[in-house]
């Protein structure tokens, strides 16, 4: 496959997600979401996921569908209902800005 096909297919694969701001991302998840993901993406909870570093195209696929109804939780469900589009946008930014490491045991 040649380069400039790539780099089209890579282009049509993020259209519709915009860039985001992660210093407001960072402000919304301390209201809305450090309780069980923290602020610095990695869970507080046993039920909840770790968010850090994960991908801006999916957090924010996983929202919406938590706003929608079409993804179900006791506590998601709630808390997404009262995302924006740009709330959205803005915690997927911050949780996907965060750089993480791992560590493969000898």
């Amino acid at each position: 496959m040649s380069r400039i096909l790539i780099a089209i297919l890579m282009l049509g694969a993020s259209a519709g997600y915009a860039a985001g701001d992660p210093a407001t991302g960072k402000s919304i998840a301390k209201k809305k979401c450090q309780i069980c993901h923290g602020i610095d993406g990695i869970a507080k909870i046993p039920v909840a996921p770790h968010l850090a570093g994960e991908s801006q195209i999916y957090l924010e696929t996983q929202l919406k569908a938590f706003r929608s109804g079409k993804r179900e939780n006791e506590m998601m469900s709630v808390v997404a209902k009262s995302l924006t589009d740009d709330e959205i946008t803005n915690l997927a930014e911050w949780y996907n800005s965060i750089e993480i490491t791992a560590r493969i045991p000898e």
